[in-house]
């Protein structure tokens, strides 16, 4: 069974729910250049304290309408079940002992009743606060989700933050196929958070994405402040990657044919490896 990292590099944050304000940025290199950053905010929510953190604010709530809201079933296994005991449960099949373990799920909320998150990520903490696994639930514009299992490693988590790769076996862009390989670069949430992930195909990078924010408390004065900067944001994440692939594809970029999805979690680096932990399982 893997254990935890020595120490709590990075521990989480104590409140319920947090906001971090800040910047999505997407860089391709190849085969054409195409750069954009958009202001964004997303919530840090522990899994297991949804109740306490709908009582932050009468603008927030878990499972109905409101100015900014949370619905479990947009996560994990889309049911409105615990994603803490969710979280737990799938890294426990990657060989982490997680009796007890505290989750915190990064994502955006609901606006208005609209949300899309092309990439939720449970950060999963040791009774000690250490950092004892990640989960990334990447989704696509087809209504498809894949989530990479990914327990911190001895040598991944330092001063610095975490490093992690795993082979892209999920479609997402329109324009990449699946030979490449996710780099994942992440600052675990703290007074900040940061998450790159650099897109790598045979020759080298590809696209590099990230989010970089800075954390405020979840309130009704900064969910007021947030929205009104940032207007029905959630709808301009959909619209948003609409205009850039069409900008892409102006560019010269062509379409690549969708596969047929994966098994909805994956537990290996390698997808060799995966395939050799699929058929061991069943």
């Amino acid at each position: 069974m893997s254990g935890a990292v020595t120490g709590a590099l990075f521990p989480p944050p104590t409140p319920a729910a947090s906001l971090y304000l800040g910047n999505v940025m997407h860089a391709r290199m190849k085969p054409v250049a195409h750069r954009f950053v958009y202001r964004v905010f997303s919530m840090l929510l522990d899994a297991d304290r949804l109740d306490e953190a709908a009582r932050l604010s009468p603008l927030f709530s878990i499972g109905r309408f409101n100015l900014t809201s949370f619905d479990p079933a947009d996560h994990g296994p889309r049911d409105g079940s615990s994603l803490g005991d969710y979280a737990r449960r799938v890294l426990a099949q990657a060989g982490v002992a997680t009796e007890g373990a505290r989750v915190m799920l990064l994502a955006y909320p609901r606006i208005l009743g609209y949300s899309f998150n092309p990439l939720t990520v449970y950060f999963v903490y040791g009774k000690d606060e250490s950092l004892l696994g990640v989960l990334y639930e990447v989704r696509n514009t087809f209504g498809e989700w894949h989530t990479y299992v990914a327990p911190v490693k001895p040598g991944e988590l330092s001063p610095a933050g975490l490093r992690q790769e795993r082979d892209k076996i999920f479609y997402v862009s329109p324009f990449n196929d699946l030979s490449m390989r996710y780099l994942f670069r992440l600052k675990p949430p703290g007074d900040h958070i940061t998450v790159r992930i650099l897109e790598t195909d045979p020759t080298g990078p590809l696209l590099a994405a990230s989010f970089a924010g800075a954390r405020a408390d979840l309130t009704s004065a900064t969910l007021v402040k947030t929205c009104l900067s940032l207007p029905l944001m959630t709808m301009k994440v959909m619209a948003g990657i609409h205009w850039e692939a069409l900008r892409l594809y102006i560019k010269g970029l062509r379409l690549v044919a969708r596969p047929k999805p994966p098994e909805l979690l994956s537990f290996s680096d390698t997808v060799e490896g995966e395939k050799a932990h699929q058929g061991g399982s069943t």
